[in-house]
């Protein structure tokens, strides 16, 4: 039997309390046999399992970054497509991928694989979990645990349709005559979907559309279930788990249905089952909501590890379109203070759209108009949720990242490399664990041929790659994917061997009350890094306005950039148009 240490120990008396607390209203006798079960699958793991002795203390240090993919955003013929990702990873991405995002590649009917239909093999055309495995040897692999829904043809709303368990338990299917008024919407569709079931017809809660059917939370097994789904997950070279929509995964009558309190309850519980797994996993809160929700799981300590930032990319994509950085400097110089031992998942471009809600007493109603109508002048569309009264309201931006990058004058490739590059450097600039999106830095363009097809709005940004034509590309030295890679691998090598990038490390704003850069100070004393960015299309000067600044002079010219090796003087520095350098002593 495996030794179980304290903190163990009092963890484990943690879960049973927690369940205690949430489910009230179900017997002791039935929540102890659940925690058994649970303590069971822990220990059972905990035996087979060989991680104990290649985990870390370590959770991330300043070499990490994340690589956002779909398991097929690389495809060759007649190989399968986790096998192809794997040789290009290792040829191409370095430093850019020590962590790896494998978007949903579980078995689905839609929305990119989010709509789950089995939760024990892979999509076919991806391969095997041997294949997913074998990327685990040389990256951190991080997967989606969607907690909130599964597609309609997953086999437990087939059971439910024949009225049969754990189906029957596990759909949630409320009465629509209870207070659902203020529920809170991230889509227009309707909130119920009529199913016809061996029981008649019955309506079934859909967040996010028809063809995904929410879990019912409110059931206790369903730890138990998603326990084994993390056991297979970890079992298969997993240690990074992103939380999809975790906030609307309780509901109750008469609340907004997001972000209740036993939402939180059941995060704490996935963590303390997490880390009793391994020491070095990580649990990652995906929220797309206005800041304050957003970092609620975060403040308390003992819920998410780490949660993605969504106020950065529409902040930085107005910032960069407009050439005007005054609400980003605000909102970097107010950076949160969060608990030592959590992050922030820092990004510009994603799967998903750019979230607008997250701009929600951030920016005026005037600046986000513009910023719709700049985006759609770059081809770019706007997706829509509904209130509670009715309206539809922007939710999202869909559009290529690159393709925001792009000049609004006549040549619209104008300095688009330029912002490109500043809006990646940006990300690798601030306090947490910076991640890149695999199409953006192929300089992907909007995907017309693909939202044609399927009419969704997100596809204009999830374009896939065929190998062949991807390997063309690298061995241009001009193509904007080369040169994005090349110089983005450069920095983030630069970046690993620097500690003043550590996602704990001091980090100030310097540049609170301008609009025309963006200039941040890592670290402390002389070993600081001082990152400034060009937010204009026009040359600047900058002069540092640091109390501190004048003892660390010792001559004129004392300066060096960490990125190009030049030398800067620190009372006159000249940045070209969109230009961003590292500057140290």
């Amino acid at each position: 039997m495996t030794q179980i240490d304290s903190k163990k120990k009092f963890d484990r008396l943690r879960l049973c309390k927690l369940l205690e607390t949430i489910y009230k209203e179900h017997t002791t006798e039935e929540l102890n046999l659940i925690c058994n079960q649970l303590l069971q699958i822990l220990d059972n793991f905990s035996e087979k399992s060989r991680y104990e002795e290649i985990s870390e203390d370590k959770k991330w240090d300043e070499s990490f970054a994340v690589l956002i993919t779909y398991a097929d955003g690389v495809y060759k013929k007649g190989e399968t497509t986790l096998v192809t990702l794997r040789e290009l990873l290792s040829k191409n991405f370095g430093s850019l991928s020590k962590v790896v995002h494998i978007l949903p590649f579980l078995k689905s009917t839609s929305d990119g694989g989010f709509a789950v239909s089995s939760h024990t093999s892979l999509e076919e055309k991806f391969g095997s979990w041997e294949d997913l495995k074998s990327i685990s040897n040389k990256h951190y692999l991080m997967a989606d645990l969607v907690l909130n829904h599964v597609s309609s043809s997953h086999p437990w709303v087939q059971q439910f349709i024949k009225c049969q368990e754990p189906g029957l338990s596990n759909v949630f299917s409320p009465s629509q005559d209870l207070d659902w008024k203020n529920v809170i919407r991230p889509r227009s569709s309707s909130l119920f979907s009529q199913i016809n079931t061996d029981d008649g017809q019955k309506q079934v809660w859909t967040t996010f559309g028809p063809d995904q059917i929410d879990l019912n939370w409110l059931n206790p097994k369903m730890t138990i279930e998603f326990l084994n789904l993390i056991i297979t997950y970890l079992s298969n070279g997993i240690k990074w788990l992103r939380l999809d929509a975790v906030g609307f995964i309780w509901k109750e009558p008469g609340t907004t249905c997001l972000h209740l309190s036993k939402a939180h309850s059941i995060v704490k519980i996935l963590r303390i089952l997490l880390n009793d797994l391994l020491k070095d996993g990580v649990l990652i809160t995906e929220t797309n909501v206005p800041q304050k929700e957003n970092l609620s799981y975060l403040l308390p300590e003992d819920e998410a590890d780490m949660a993605y930032n969504f106020p950065l990319p529409p902040l930085l994509l107005e910032a960069i379109i407009s050439s005007r950085a005054d609400i980003l400097n605000a909102w970097i110089c107010d950076w949160p203070e969060l608990p030592k031992t959590t992050t922030l998942f820092n990004f510009t471009a994603s799967h998903d759209g750019v979230g607008l809600r997250a701009l929600e007493g951030l920016m005026n109603e005037q600046r986000i108009k513009d910023l719709l109508i700049n985006c759609e002048k770059r081809g770019g569309l706007v997706s829509h949720r509904r209130l509670s009264n009715g309206e539809d309201k922007p939710y999202e931006l869909n559009i290529s990242w690159w393709s925001a990058m792009e000049d609004p004058g006549r040549d619209s490739n104008r300095y688009q490399y330029e912002r490109f590059l500043l809006t990646q450097l940006l990300v690798m600039s601030l306090k947490g664990v910076p991640a890149f999106y695999l199409p953006a830095l192929l300089a992907s363009e909007n995907d017309i041929k693909s939202f044609s097809m399927t009419g969704q709005r997100r596809d204009l940004n999830r374009e896939k790659f065929k190998s062949e034509k991807l390997a063309a590309v690298f061995n241009n030295p001009e193509s904007n994917a080369n040169k994005n890679l090349k110089y983005l691998r450069h920095a983030m090598d630069v970046r690993a061997k620097l500690p003043q990038f550590h996602p704990q490390s001091h980090m100030e704003c310097l540049s609170k009350n301008r609009a025309d850069i963006v200039a941040l100070k890592r670290g402390i004393g002389s070993k600081a890094v001082f990152t400034i960015h060009n937010m204009t299309e026009n040359k600047i000067n900058y002069r540092f306005i640091d109390y501190e600044f004048n003892k660390l002079i010792k001559n004129d010219l004392n300066m060096q950039d960490y990125l190009t090796s030049n030398k800067y003087n620190s009372n006159n520095i000249e940045l070209d148009p969109f230009q961003v350098i590292w500057l140290g002593f």
